[in-house]
């Protein structure tokens, strides 16, 4: 049986409630939490503050993938009701080489 080549992760550094966190995905999820956020005209920040913020005790980076599969599905997991920009995430997500969180 053939394996899928191994995909690359990017670090990103995230602010949720306040609190500076990094969160390592694949690219072609960031690319695909940005589209979404695009299409609901959020920020991939505030998107990132209501996934951990229902996320319950599944590890972020997880909770983002899953987000992102039941986006791509169509599942009843994903809300289409609009995000309230809670305290500490309304700043944009720094990108790999911005020096703000880079491992």
């Amino acid at each position: 049986m053939m394996r899928a080549p191994q995909r690359e992760t990017a670090k990103r550094s995230v602010m949720i409630a306040g609190h500076r966190t990094s969160v390592s995905l694949e690219a072609e999820f960031w690319e695909a939490l940005q589209e979404i956020a695009r299409g609901r005209g959020h920020s991939v920040q505030a998107l990132i503050g209501a996934i951990d913020s229902g996320r319950g005790e599944r590890n972020l980076s997880s909770a983002i993938r899953v987000y992102v599969l039941s986006a791509f599905r169509g599942t009843s997991e994903v809300s289409e009701s609009p995000l309230t920009d809670r305290a500490g995430i309304s700043q944009g997500v720094q990108e790999p080489g911005s020096g703000v969180g880079e491992a």
